[in-house]
């Protein structure tokens, strides 16, 4: 997993400056952001709205309309789900039961050690392998309980 900054003004400010001068520098400067701190603080929103000359509230609504980008922290590790029609009809939902018992979580939160973010997402494009997953970027078909399992311990690690 990558390692991230922690985020202070002044690193946030001139990450933002680098992109601001692009066309339709939001886009470019939010995903600076991200992948600079690891997600998108309440700060670097004033920041980006100071820089850009935009309002808060354009900067948090665009922020926010894209689920990718996070408003918080993630896990050092991060498991996502698919909880699509094909995984469903698999048995995806007591996988996600499983999951969720396991980890002491639900979907969208982070575990209070910080390893592991659990996430669903709607299709993974591996509809003929359902039930799947990802953890971490790597795709994972065909899940079982066993295997299910497996892929918590490895997050867990």
């Amino acid at each position: 997993m990558a390692e991230y900054e922690p985020w202070s003004e002044e690193r946030g400010r001139a990450v933002i400056a680098a992109e601001a001068k692009r066309p339709g520098a939001l886009l470019p400067v939010l995903h600076a952001v991200q992948q600079t701190f690891g997600f998108v603080p309440d700060a670097a929103v004033v920041a980006a709205a100071d820089i850009l000359n935009l309002t808060r509230a354009e900067v948090h609504g665009v922020a926010s309309f894209y689920h990718d980008f996070k408003t918080a922290p993630q896990g050092r590790h991060v498991l996502k789900l698919c909880r699509a029609e094909a995984c469903q009809s698999m048995g995806t939902r007591a996988l996600a039961d499983q999951v969720r018992a396991r980890l002491g979580i639900d979907f969208g939160e982070t575990t209070p050690d910080g390893r592991v973010t659990l996430e669903e997402v709607y299709c993974l494009g591996l509809c003929a392998c359902a039930p799947s997953a990802m953890l971490d970027g790597e795709l994972h078909a065909r899940l079982d309980a066993e295997s299910v399992d497996a892929l918590v311990r490895e997050a867990q690690a």
